[in-house]
């Protein structure tokens, strides 16, 4: 089981075998990568703050008192990490995407100007999402985090997380709908007697 795996290995870098603590950095840090992209959009800011969680856990190790669920300690301070820096009002901009467009040889000019201002579509949708919503929908869909762990990690109900990743299934359709990305879902007529 990984968590006593991290218990273990956390007591072997607090005993002075401090090069073990990679461990923990190679157990987490894609994981916890996605998760900070996915909420300030940004892959250099996502990869300080990945660091400078590392670091924070790395210098606060022995204030982790359960060191069976090491990762969802690491992962709080990540999460508190990217909501101060969603919140801070001198950040004027986040860029929507760093990576380039994957080039599919049978698709044309118009098919990638397509598929790049989907791209911007879906993610300023994903922005305009309360922050708990886009959290929880993206942590589900994305990540693949099951309710259970989600529930774990962000302190909340698996019911409170299905509802948070429910609404911002509606949002998103209702917003893309909106913006004419989609289409409005076809009218089923019920065989069902009232």
């Amino acid at each position: 089981m990984q968590s006593s795996d991290d218990a273990d290995v956390i007591a072997r870098v607090l005993g002075g075998e401090t090069e073990q603590f990679a461990e923990l950095v190679r157990r987490y840090q894609a994981g916890l990568y996605r998760y900070a992209v996915s909420m300030v959009r940004d892959h250099d800011v996502a990869a300080d703050m990945v660091q400078d969680a590392f670091v924070r856990a790395y210098t606060k190790l022995s204030a982790c008192r359960d060191r069976a669920n090491f990762r969802i300690w690491l992962f709080r301070t990540l999460r508190n990490r990217c909501f101060d820096h969603l919140r801070n009002p001198r950040r004027t901009s986040v860029p929507l995407e760093d990576a380039g467009p994957i080039v599919d040889a049978a698709e044309g000019p118009g098919d990638r100007v397509e598929r790049s201002r989907l791209r911007l579509d879906i993610w300023q949708a994903l922005e305009r999402l309360p922050e708990a919503q886009r959290e929880a929908f993206l942590m589900h869909y994305v990540d693949g985090v099951p309710y259970e762990a989600m529930a774990d990690l962000l302190e909340a109900s698996v019911s409170a997380l299905k509802m948070r990743v429910l609404r911002a299934r509606a949002a998103l359709a209702a917003d893309l709908r909106n913006r004419q990305v989609t289409q409005e879902p076809p009218v089923r007529l019920s065989l069902r007697r009232p």
